[in-house]
């Protein structure tokens, strides 16, 4: 079902309907502001199209516990997330988020995540931008209070604890879909560092929407097919900076 919300915005409304994947949103032409997926059985937060117009995701009761990488290149203008009864644990788990610049609202009430110590302090010093958090303001004294404590030992130390929990957790997701079969489905190798900056480099210069969500799925994926890695490869050879095309046919 389709509406004009209270905001006056065009919503899409997928509520309740036991999804358990996100797929096909690229049917939706980019025609909404809002997308609601509430009341699903949403384990991952992946697989979204280039979807430039969207600037609302509501995700409330779902079973999310991992957010897929490099969401802010095909969801760029995203400012209101509200993952409300979810299932994220970690402090780790959210930097996936930390991307997103224009990013204003986020709510994760009812995960455990929101339970950790000093919360808060890190979600207002990783988002400078964020001015509701769990729908409580964020005030500058709030801020001013999160760049002291990250400043101590103690802060500097829990940044660092996060941060290698977040690569811990990045390569557990790629193991897990490579024990899936994912790998020997369609070929190819997992992306290092610098295949992901090249693959972001690309979406920015490709021409056509099947480009960029050909691309942006390689870059949530974290695998290179065969073909677009055997490019990569031969351009690095070549001592070239340049980003291959796609061949979309694979």
């Amino acid at each position: 079902m389709q509406y004009i919300n209270p905001c006056r915005e065009r919503e899409l409304d997928l509520r309740g309907y036991k999804i358990p994947q996100i797929e096909n949103l690229g049917a939706t032409l980019d025609q909404f502001d809002t997308i609601d997926l509430s009341d699903n059985d949403l384990r991952k937060l992946d697989n979204l199209p280039h979807l430039p117009r969207l600037k609302c995701l509501l995700l409330n009761n779902n079973r999310i516990l991992r957010i897929s990488e490099g969401l802010e290149e095909v969801i760029p203008n995203l400012s209101s997330i509200i993952l409300t009864g979810n299932n994220l644990q970690e402090l780790s788990d959210l930097e996936p988020l930390t991307g997103f610049k224009k990013l204003e609202t986020i709510c994760l009430l009812i995960n455990p995540v929101s339970t950790k110590p000093n919360y808060r302090e890190y979600m207002a010093y990783k988002f400078p931008q964020l001015r509701l958090l769990d729908f409580r303001k964020i005030k500058q004294k709030d801020r001013q209070q999160a760049q002291e404590f990250f400043r101590t030992k103690q802060g500097k130390d829990m940044l660092k604890e996060v941060s290698k929990k977040s690569k811990l957790s990045a390569a557990a997701a790629l193991a897990a879909e490579a024990s899936n079969g994912k790998t020997a489905a369609e070929g190819g190798r997992f992306a290092n560092p610098e295949d992901m900056q090249r693959i972001r480099e690309a979406i920015k210069r490709a021409s056509s929407l099947a480009e960029v969500e050909r691309l942006s799925q390689i870059l949530q994926s974290g695998q290179l097919p065969d073909k677009f890695q055997h490019e990569l490869e031969q351009n690095g050879h070549n001592g070239t900076s340049a980003v291959p095309a796609v061949d979309m046919d694979y």
